[in-house]
């Protein structure tokens, strides 16, 4: 604890580090506040039917993204997501488009460039969710209920609609630049903050229903719900390892002499992470597991009946099989195009580098081609756990809300923006000749090669 006291002071006493820390804390006091402004011309009090639409399925992960202001009808409604969608097509078009291959070379420049295309991008994503979430509003709530300030006796498309379209991309747009402001001035990556602060936004209140209904008659009281802290602290502590998890790789690289310097001959290693396709093949999967679902909602045939029940069932065998399964070809899928053996293997001999035992050319990209399919099938069957955990603990009647922080992608967000935010705050530390934030003075990961 003394130490822990010590570390806290030394992090107030870096001037640098303490005004990143408070400027990040008060642009997401801004976030915060923004996700409970109401979209003008809706009565909270009317919004218990969207709520109540919010608790499963892809509406509740919106929901629990944007810090519960989905449901609220905020002006942050739709949060952060269009511009994630966004990301992920142009992250999709760096891998298999030439164009962007080449731009994603270009060193600084070529970034830049993919940023700006990035924020193009979420303004028409951004306004066809508007659309199509205002849609929803007045299905749930009912145009009656809704109250047209722009004028007019009906809600047309000129005189609510596209305002409120408007509002909600300009909402969007301004949590994209507080996540900019919070990465160029702040502390962390600003983006994965402001979803990390959305998921941990719900978390007291799912924790109090899960305390509430374990207090029950029937519950199983106490001792039923400190187990299952335990159980959580015990996923943390697996999901730390998935995401943390490397195989170091050694390379030698050969002496060279340039002038009276002596460059190389050292051994390095390469880092390859257990799991080097993060959350995308959950979020990949679960956008795949809803495609059948809505085609066959459109079917009104007996035969497909049964099959759409079953993917609806999101604790149902059939829907976490097949969900684990996709993970799983997701996780190769993405590891195999994010990660080039052959790009690897000629970046090495380029610069003279080699893996001890293995000759340069065909045979490194063999070795690293082998290496990745041996680390890659726990990864992705370890990521397949996490992934339906929600679903299994849910069949001991753990509150919804609560089971979605035992696995899935909003746990490993936060596992992983929380490890990432740390990182930095100890290489503050270290930078200034301060003891980082653990006893060996160094948290393990990517951060330290």
């Amino acid at each position: 604890m003394k130490r822990f006291i010590n570390t806290l002071k030394n992090i107030w006493s870096i001037k640098d580090l303490r005004e990143r820390l408070l400027y990040t804390l008060g642009l997401i006091l801004v976030y915060r506040i923004g996700s409970y402004v109401v979209i003008p011309g809706i009565n909270p009090s009317d919004l218990g039917t969207l709520q109540s639409q919010t608790k499963d399925g892809v509406l509740g992960l919106l929901n629990m993204f944007s810090g519960g202001a989905f449901s609220h009808a905020s002006i942050f409604a739709l949060g952060i997501m269009p511009y994630i969608t966004a990301s992920i097509v142009v992250q999709l078009l760096t891998m298999v488009v030439p164009y962007f291959i080449k731009m994603q070379k270009e060193g600084e420049s070529g970034r830049n460039k993919i940023n700006q295309m990035t924020r193009w991008l979420t303004i028409p994503v951004t306004i066809f969710q508007s659309f199509a979430y205002i849609s929803s509003i007045r299905q749930q709530i009912g145009n009656a209920n809704i109250y047209n300030i722009f004028g007019g006796d009906s809600l047309t498309f000129l005189n609510w609609v596209l305002p409120i379209s408007i509002l909600l991309t300009c909402g969007t747009l301004f949590v994209m630049w507080l996540g900019e402001r919070i990465t160029d001035k702040g502390i962390g990556n600003g983006i994965s903050l402001l979803i990390m602060i959305g998921i941990i936004a719900r978390l007291p209140f799912a924790l109090f229903a899960e305390f509430a209904s374990r207090m029950e008659a029937l519950g199983g009281g106490l001792v039923i719900f400190f187990v299952e802290l335990v159980i959580l602290l015990v996923v943390i502590m697996l999901c730390i390892l998935l995401v943390q998890g490397t195989r170091r790789i050694p390379v030698q690289y050969a002496k060279r002499i340039v002038g009276n310097k002596q460059y190389g001959g050292t051994r390095q290693y390469i880092p390859i992470k257990v799991n080097a396709a993060g959350v995308m093949p959950i979020i990949f999967a679960q956008a795949i597991m809803f495609i059948p679902v809505t085609l066959l909602g459109f079917s009104s045939g007996t035969s497909t009946q049964g099959i759409r029940a079953a993917l609806s069932n999101f604790d149902g065998f059939w829907y976490n099989f097949i969900f684990a399964i996709l993970v799983i070809l997701f996780t190769y899928f993405y590891t195999a195009v994010a990660i080039n053996p052959k790009q690897m293997s000629d970046d090495m001999k380029r610069n003279g580098g080699f893996i001890p035992g293995i000759k340069p050319g065909n045979k490194t990209e063999e070795f690293f081609d082998n290496i990745l399919s041996k680390i890659t099938l726990p990864g992705s069957i370890f990521l397949a756990i996490v992934a339906i955990l929600p679903a299994i603990v849910r069949l001991f009647n753990v509150n919804t809300q609560f089971a979605q922080f035992y696995g899935g992608t909003s746990l490993l967000i936060l596992v992983g923006v929380v490890l990432d935010t740390l990182q930095q705050i100890e290489s503050h530390l270290l930078m200034r000749h301060y003891d980082g934030l653990t006893k060996t003075g160094r948290i393990k990961g990517r951060g330290q090669y």
